[in-house]
């Protein structure tokens, strides 16, 4: 990853004036724009313009997007085996270069009225983007730290969605030209390809990650082999299924809004035209908004948010397309002139802004904890899920539709399958449920402030050690966190009704002492033994329980007895300073008689709360009494 401080750029949009991601931003954003002009394009003009009789007006923009799909099925696994062998600015050129000669045909088969060629162009696109996926995604965090990968995300999240607007809009205005529209459309295929090919040539070189990988050209085992290779990594292959199921989402919405427009809203084509424009402006707003919420982590607490989002706004857009009067087809200004269509307006916007919310933290966490030698690879299974479940989307609402199924019907059973298939992850994976409750707490329960959380390492075992104020804490150091984090706690705080259940479902360590409990004592640790043999964070608050004055207490040898047992296992483990401020007197802590969780009001809402986190000491070095001093000097920071 990258080493440049994440402090030099203050927000996601300073990247754009960046070498390392600039180019390869409007590499992309060509790619994607140049992609739906020219099958926009094609469609229109099989439309409207020629008569085929082999292909059916009907049947065009089934036919085409079938084509462009049909190469990720078959070349994804190919290309991703490509982006982990090779410099992926190679391939990325190697690509753009290719893209030119497909235009170059394209436009021959735009002057000629060549549908042929047309289809072959349109098949060899998806090819283009069948390889370009994979060296895409895993481009990203080769370059970016992890502070900054959520923003890259958001950024070719957005400029994605804006390349699809722009392309689509574009490509329907030149072929609407009279005379010499495919003419046009020709020439600007050209253009753009020529231009990502110009922009691809400052990308910065971006090195192998698997340099002496043999290549399977076997598509049917390599593609088993991903999904194979996947499912190693439960979270990871549950996030694949959960961007799959996002597009298949999204693919029910986006193919039925021309039908929605023209039956349900009463409008005409500029007005699906319009319902395009909110959808792409609701992902892009939404993709750009993960960074601000976030606070540049990687935060998939924003998935379950995201999903109650889609799941609410679809359902409400059942009933506001519900009882629209019958109407003679409207225009644009017309249809926004009716106060009862701006319910729609903003169903739509919103549900793609959650959209953009859920989808984006799922990209950046699989880029951050893919394995960097076949990162490329896990980007290429997920491509194929996501063909596989867009197919699937298409195949079921033509099932429902031909049923008897309303457009808002199939609105409305989408959004319910929502909830389920996003509940169905979150138990499977609780760890997306624990950044939620942990993103709810420090967002909108407190102002929560983190002072050098970016001392925490994002890679590799540690220690946290931290004061013990509240109930809570363990929670905010969740929130704080980019990684999940194991905690150490007093076996008394899983008895709690209000956040015991957390805890037990984010597998921490219960802890009583060994008088009380001595097998329980030693079970203890020898848990904590196998989180930092695994390589995984450990949080431990050395007071043994929760401050009963708001001081801070005498550490006790716990935290002596972790490093003890690291160091036997041959490990060098830091140890993270941190202290919670501010807390004592809040709802979760003890005050008034020693009780917590009583009046939640006390202190009134959003009361500020911050977390302050040291730099790492070396295991090897840190005594009981010192790091008390360290954590003491932060209370005081």
């Amino acid at each position: 990853m990258s080493t440049v401080p994440a402090s030099e750029h203050p927000n996601q949009f300073a990247l754009l004036r960046q070498r390392r991601f600039a180019p390869f931003f409007w590499t992309q954003f060509c790619g994607a724009a140049n992609d739906n002009l020219f099958k926009f394009a094609f469609t229109v003009l099989v439309t409207y313009q020629l008569s085929v009789a082999w292909l059916q007006p009907a049947m065009a923009g089934l036919v085409i997007g079938a084509l462009f799909i049909f190469p990720f099925l078959l070349f994804s696994a190919t290309s991703g085996q490509l982006a982990d062998k090779y410099d992926k600015r190679s391939i990325m050129r190697f690509v753009k270069s290719f893209e030119v000669g497909i235009m170059l045909i394209a436009a021959w088969g735009f002057i000629n009225n060549s549908v042929p060629a047309l289809l072959l162009c349109t098949a060899l696109m998806g090819l283009h983007s069948t390889l370009f996926g994979p060296v895409k995604f895993a481009y990203l965090p080769q370059v970016l730290s992890e502070r900054e990968l959520t923003g890259g995300n958001g950024m070719v999240e957005m400029g994605t969605f804006v390349a699809i607007l722009l392309g689509n809009v574009v490509g329907g205005l030149l072929i609407a030209v009279p005379q010499v529209g495919p003419q046009y459309v020709g020439m600007g295929c050209i253009a753009l390809a020529l231009l990502g090919r110009l922009v691809a040539h400052w990308i910065p070189p971006s090195p192998a990650t698997d340099s002496t990988l043999r290549i399977n050209w076997n598509p049917v085992s390599e593609t088993l082999r991903n999904l194979k290779m996947a499912r190693e990594n439960v979270v990871v292959f549950r996030s694949l299924l959960g961007i799959s199921w996002m597009w298949f989402f999204g693919a029910v919405f986006l193919s039925q809004f021309p039908s929605l427009a023209k039956q349900v809203l009463h409008g005409d084509e500029h007005v699906a035209s319009m319902l395009l424009v909110v959808f792409s402006v609701g992902i892009g707003v939404g993709s750009l908004l993960c960074e601000v919420i976030s606070r540049r982590h990687v935060e998939i607490g924003l998935v379950p948010l995201g999903a109650i989002g889609m799941t609410v706004f679809s359902v409400d857009l059942y009933f506001a397309t519900r009882g629209l009067p019958d109407s003679a087809q409207m225009g644009v200004a017309a249809f926004v002139g009716q106060a009862a269509h701006w319910r729609v307006i903003a169903d739509l916007l919103l549900l793609s802004l959650f959209a953009g919310l859920y989808s984006v933290p799922m990209y950046a966490l699989i880029q951050m904890r893919s394995q960097p030698t076949h990162r490329a690879r896990i980007i290429a299974a997920n491509n194929i899920l996501n063909a596989l479940f867009m197919i699937g989307s298409s195949v079921i609402a033509g099932a429902f539709l031909g049923n008897g199924f309303s457009i808002p019907q199939i609105f409305l059973l989408t959004g319910l399958a929502n909830a389920l298939v996003a509940g169905y992850i979150f138990l499977l994976v609780p760890e997306y449920l624990l950044r939620f409750v942990a993103l709810v707490l420090s967002r909108f329960t407190y102002r929560f402030k983190v002072s050098g959380d970016e001392h925490i390492p994002t890679h590799g075992a540690a220690v946290l050690a931290c004061n013990h104020v509240s109930f809570a804490d363990p929670v905010l150091v969740m929130a704080a966190s980019p990684r999940p984090v194991y905690f150490l706690m007093d076996h008394r705080i899983f008895k709690s009704s209000a956040l015991g259940w957390l805890f037990r479902l984010g597998k921490a360590i219960p802890v009583a002492p060994r008088e009380e409990d001595p097998s329980a004592y030693e079970a203890a640790f020898d848990a904590a033994a196998k989180v930092l043999r695994d390589g995984d964070l450990l949080c431990i608050f050395p007071e043994g329980g929760i401050t009963k004055d708001g001081s801070l207490q005498p550490f006790k040898g716990g935290i002596a007895k972790i490093l003890e047992r690291a160091r036997a296992d041959g490990l060098d483990v830091p140890v993270v300073p941190m202290a919670l401020t501010n807390l004592w007197g809040s709802f979760f802590s003890r005050v008034e008689r020693g009780t917590a969780m009583v009046k939640p009001f006390r202190r009134g809402m959003w009361s500020r709360v911050g977390l302050n986190v040291g730099t790492a000491l070396k295991g090897n070095s840190v005594d009981t009494a010192s790091l008390q001093v360290k954590v003491a000097q932060l209370l005081e920071a």
